[in-house]
């Protein structure tokens, strides 16, 4: 299914990737200003995109573990 192109107006920012103004909508990288919004299709550039993407989910869910981590041993001492 295509998505539309984002404005900057539309973009939470949870779609951001990182607080930058690079959206991913469906399968697609955009690159979003508040002049407008570009496709990226320049297959290194979106893999890259992906491989940053993925990085920073996987440093997200190791911060999560270790705050859960310590909230486990902080209700354990009390």
């Amino acid at each position: 299914m295509s998505h539309p192109a984002p404005s900057w107006a539309s973009i939470r920012r949870p779609e951001r990737l990182a607080d930058t103004p690079v959206v991913r909508r469906g399968a697609d990288w955009w690159l979003v200003s508040s002049s407008g919004s570009v496709l990226a299709t320049d297959p290194v550039f979106t893999g890259e995109l992906d491989r940053f993407a993925a990085d920073l989910a996987a440093a997200n869910r190791a911060v999560a573990e270790i705050r859960a981590q310590g909230n486990t041993a902080r209700k354990a001492r009390s």
